[in-house]
C-alpha cells in the first residue's frame, strides 16, 4: 500500500500551482431539480489541456530533477494523458515521447501534436502500447510515466478535489467520481478522507466494469474488450490504485450507456459548457438513482471536456 499524505497532495498542489487553473465549481438549478439533489460540479473541462490529467502530469514533470528530464519523459495514452504530459514537458522544455492507438480520437491527436508530443503508433491493444512503449524508451532513453499507477500522478490528480471541498461554503455528504485506470478516483478519495472525511463513490459504464468487479470481489480483474462510449475509462486498474480504491472508497456502481448520453447531454444544454462522456458517468448514476438518497449534497468531479465535435453521440 502506497503512503502517500495529506502533506503530499498540498506539496502537489503547490507545485503545479503556475502551470494549472484552479477550476470553477458549477451548479444547474435544473440539474438539481430533475435530481431532486444539491449537486456541485468540478469543471475539470476547463483545466489546461482540456482535462484533470494536467494536474498529475505536471506534478510528475516539476518533480524531476534536471538529470532525469534531460531525455525526456515517454507514456502510453489514447489522449487526455498524452496531451497533459507533452504539454508539461513542453513547458520544461525536454521531450515527450507518446505511444497512441492509431484509432485514438483525431482531437486527441492533434491536441498532443500541438503541444510537440512525438507521438509513434501502435495497434488498439494494450499489448501493442505496452510493446511499442518499450522499444521508444530503449531508442530515447526516456523515462516513462504512466497515466495513472504513479504516486507523483495520483497526488497530482488529488488536489483536484482538494481545490473542490475549499471551495464549498458546506462539505458535500459525497463525492462521486468517474473510473478508468483510477488515478482520479485513487486522488480523490485520498483527499476525501484528509480534508473533509467525506465518502466517495466511484461511477463506471457497465461495458467496462472491471474497476467494479474488481471491487466487489475483492480481487483484481482486468479490463477485457470494454465497450462504451466513455472513452476516458477503458483502462484497468493499477498496482498502486486498486489497493487505494479497496481502502477509501465506500462503493463503484455501474451506469448504462444510454444514460450516459443523456447526461452528457443534459450538461451541455442545461449548463453550456462542454464535456466528453466520461464526465457525465458521474451524473448518469444519480440520474438512474444509483446513489443512495441519503446523499442530498452531492460534489462531482467532471474531468474533462476533449469531445470530438464530429463524432457527438446523439
Amino acid at each position: 500500500m502506497t503512503n502517500i499524505s495529506a502533506n503530499d497532495i498540498r506539496q502537489a498542489a503547490e507545485r503545479i500551482a503556475p502551470y494549472t487553473h484552479r477550476t470553477p465549481v458549477l451548479s444547474s438549478e435544473w440539474i438539481n431539480r430533475i435530481s431532486g439533489r444539491q449537486i456541485h460540479f468540478k469543471c475539470e473541462n476547463f483545466q489546461k489541456a482540456g482535462a484533470f490529467k494536467s494536474r498529475g502530469a505536471c506534478n510528475v514533470v516539476f518533480s524531476l530533477s534536471d538529470a532525469q528530464a534531460e531525455k525526456g519523459v515517454a507514456t502510453h495514452s489514447s489522449g487526455n494523458h498524452a496531451a497533459a504530459l507533452a504539454r508539461a514537458a513542453s513547458i520544461r522544455g525536454f521531450p515527450a515521447h507518446i505511444v497512441m492507438p492509431e484509432n485514438a480520437p483525431k482531437i486527441k491527436i492533434a491536441a498532443v501534436k500541438s503541444y510537440g508530443g512525438m507521438i509513434r503508433f501502435c495497434k488498439p491493444t494494450l499489448q501493442a502500447r505496452e510493446q511499442t512503449l518499450l522499444e521508444v524508451i530503449a531508442e530515447s532513453g526516456a523515462m516513462e510515466i504512466h497515466p495513472y499507477n504513479n504516486e507523483g500522478i495520483i497526488c497530482g490528480q488529488a488536489t483536484a478535489a482538494k481545490e473542490l471541498i475549499e471551495s464549498l461554503d458546506e462539505k458535500p455528504d459525497v463525492i462521486l467520481a468517474p473510473v478508468g485506470g483510477g488515478g482520479l478516483l485513487s486522488g480523490t478519495a485520498l483527499s476525501a478522507h484528509y480534508f473533509g472525511e467525506i465518502p466517495v463513490i466511484a461511477c463506471e459504464p457497465k461495458g467496462a466494469n472491471d474497476a467494479y468487479n474488481s471491487f466487489h470481489s475483492g480481487k483484481f480483474v482486468p479490463s477485457q474488450n470494454p465497450k462504451t462510449i466513455a472513452d476516458g475509462l477503458l483502462t484497468s486498474l493499477g498496482s498502486i490504485t486498486f489497493p487505494l480504491i479497496m481502502k477509501y472508497v465506500e462503493d463503484i456502481v455501474c451506469i448504462k450507456e444510454e444514460s450516459i448520453v443523456k447526461a452528457m447531454r443534459l450538461i451541455w444544454e442545461r449548463m453550456k459548457i462542454i464535456v466528453e462522456p466520461s464526465s457525465a458517468v458521474p451524473l448518469a448514476a444519480v440520474l438512474e438513482e444509483k446513489i443512495p438518497k441519503k446523499y442530498q449534497k452531492i460534489a462531482i468531479i467532471l474531468s474533462g471536456g476533449n469531445q470530438d465535435l464530429n463524432n457527438l453521440p446523439w
